[in-house]
C-alpha cells in the first residue's frame, strides 16, 4: 500500500514508521520528451505493524479493559491492547509466570517497548527541529502520564462499578502507560540529542552503528549499573501492611514481613518492591493479589485459589508490578528496539538486516537463558531483571525478523493482513 495515502489516514503521524531503503529507483527520464518521473515515496515497514498486531493479540490479560480505547486515541505511535479475558485463568502457560519464569503473557509488555524504540528513529529522523521533536515527546509523555494515572490510578471503577472517583490517600502512581513513558523520554531524549548522525549505508561495518550511536549505549550501561547496584545492594528492613482485601481472613489485621536482608529477589524482600513502598508510599501500589497463584500461597498453583492456612503473611501483601526500579530498567527494552531502528535507518540491504538483527536476538535469549538456568539472574517480570530484558529482547529481535523476511522481502503481506490491520 502506498506510504503516501497512509500518512494521509495518519495526520498526526507520530510514528508512521517508513522504510528508508525503499525508496525505489531514483527518478526515471521519459524517452519521449525528457521529463522525470515522480519518484516513488518510502513505503512503511509492514512487519512491524504484523509485529504489533501479533503483539496486541496476546495481550495482557489482566490490563484495565478501558486501556484499549484510550491508548487507540493518546499513543498513536503504538496502538496497544484488545484484551483476551480468562486464557490465563484457563491456561496458566499463557497467563503470567507466579513470580520466576516467563509465560507468553509476560513476553507482552517488552515487545511493546521494543516496538516503541524501532519505531522512535522512524519518526524523529523526519523532524529536522529539535525543539520541535521536543515538544512532541513532552506532549506525548504528558498524555501517556494523564491517561495512565486516570484509567489505571482508581478514578474509574468500571467495568465492575459504572462509578467513578478516586480517594487520593490511595491512588495508584504506577500503570503500564506510565511505564511506557518513562521508556519512551529516555530514549526519545537520547535519540534526539544523537540524531546528527550521518544517514549513510553501513552494510560494510558491523559495528559502524554501535560505534555511531555509542553514547546511548553509555547511557543504557549506566542504567543497568544502576538497577543492579539498588537491588543487589539496599538493604530491606522489615515492614508492615493493612490487610485490604475484603476476602482473606485476616482483613483489617497489621501484619508485619521479615526481611532485614540485601540482595534478595524473593516476593516479600527485594529491593524493587521496598522502593516503590519508601518513595510512592504503600498505600499507592497494587493491592491487588500479585501472590495469589504462588507455591507458597496456595495448593492450586500455578492457578489461583485459597490461601493456604499456613500462608506467609506476603501473601495478601501489595505489590506494584510497574514500579520504579523495574520501570527504569524496562527502558533498556526501549533501547535494545532503537539499535534495530537504527539497522533499519542506515542499514539498505536486506541480507544486513537481517544478520544484525538475528545475531543479536539468538545473542540476547542466549545470554538471558545463562543468566536463568545457572541461577546468576532468574527471569522476573515484577522485578524486570536483566535476564528478563535479555530473554524478551531477543525473542522479540527474533519475530520480528521473521516478519521482515515473509512481509518485507517475500511479500507475504497478505497471510497477515489481520494482523496488520490490529497493529496499525
Amino acid at each position: 500500500m502506498d506510504g503516501g495515502k497512509l500518512a494521509e489516514r495518519r495526520p498526526h503521524g507520530d510514528v508512521a514508521e517508513e522504510d528508508p531503503g525503499r525508496r525505489g529507483a531514483p527518478p526515471a527520464l521519459d524517452e519521449d520528451d525528457g521529463n522525470e518521473k515522480a519518484p516513488r515515496r518510502s513505503r512503511r515497514v509492514a512487519s512491524l505493524d504484523v509485529f504489533r498486531g501479533l503483539t496486541v493479540a496476546v495481550s495482557d490479560t489482566h490490563t484495565h479493559p478501558l486501556l484499549t480505547a484510550t491508548c487507540v486515541c493518546v499513543l498513536v505511535s503504538v496502538q496497544l491492547m484488545i484484551l483476551v479475558d480468562g486464557a490465563g485463568d484457563e491456561w496458566p502457560v499463557i497467563g503470567h509466570a507466579p513470580w520466576d519464569g516467563c509465560n507468553l503473557a509476560d513476553f507482552v509488555m517488552p515487545f511493546f517497548l521494543f516496538i516503541v524504540g524501532m519505531a522512535i528513529p522512524l519518526s524523529l529522523k523526519r523532524i529536522p527541529d529539535r525543539g520541535r521533536a521536543v515538544r512532541r515527546v513532552v506532549i506525548r509523555i504528558l498524555k501517556l502520564l494523564f491517561w495512565g494515572i486516570l484509567l489505571q490510578g482508581g478514578y474509574s471503577h468500571a467495568p465492575d462499578e459504572l462509578t467513578y472517583g478516586v480517594d487520593m490517600k490511595f491512588v495508584r502512581w504506577g500503570g503500564i502507560l506510565q511505564r511506557i513513558a518513562l521508556a519512551y523520554l529516555v530514549v526519545a531524549v537520547l535519540e534526539i540529542v544523537t540524531k546528527d548522525a550521518k544517514i549513510q549505508d553501513q552494510s560494510s561495518s558491523g559495528f559502524s552503528i554501535f560505534r555511531m550511536y555509542f553514547s546511548q549505549w553509555i547511557v543504557a550501561c549506566c542504567i543497568l549499573l544502576v538497577y543492579l547496584s539498588l537491588v543487589y545492594g539496599i538493604y530491606v528492613p522489615d515492614w508492615e501492611f493493612r490487610v485490604r482485601n475484603v476476602d482473606s481472613p485476616s482483613y483489617g489485621q497489621v501484619l508485619t514481613v521479615t526481611c532485614g536482608t540485601r540482595g534478595k529477589l524473593d516476593p516479600p524482600c527485594n529491593a524493587v518492591g521496598y522502593i516503590d513502598r519508601t518513595v510512592l508510599g504503600i498505600n499507592h501500589i497494587v493491592y491487588q493479589l500479585v501472590y495469589c497463584s504462588m507455591q507458597a500461597c496456595t495448593d492450586d498453583s500455578p492457578y489461583e485459589g485459597p490461601f493456604k492456612r499456613d500462608a506467609p503473611a506476603w501473601c495478601v501483601a501489595p505489590f506494584e508490578p510497574e514500579g520504579i526500579l523495574s520501570s527504569f530498567s524496562a527502558v533498556l527494552s526501549t533501547v535494545i528496539g532503537v539499535h534495530y531502528g537504527h539497522v533499519l535507518v542506515h542499514m539498505k540491504s536486506h541480507i544486513e538486516r537481517l544478520k544484525q538483527w538475528i545475531t543479536m536476538g539468538i545473542a540476547l535469549l542466549i545470554l538471558g537463558i545463562i543468566l536463568h538456568f545457572s541461577h546468576a539472574i532468574p527471569l522476573n517480570k515484577q522485578l524486570y531483571t536483566f535476564s528478563y530484558i535479555c530473554v524478551t529482547a531477543g525473542a522479540a529481535g527474533v519475530v520480528f525478523s521473521i516478519f521482515y523476511f515473509l512481509v518485507d522481502i517475500l511479500n507475504l503481506l497478505y497471510v497477515f493482513a489481520p494482523l496488520q490491520w490490529i497493529g496499525m
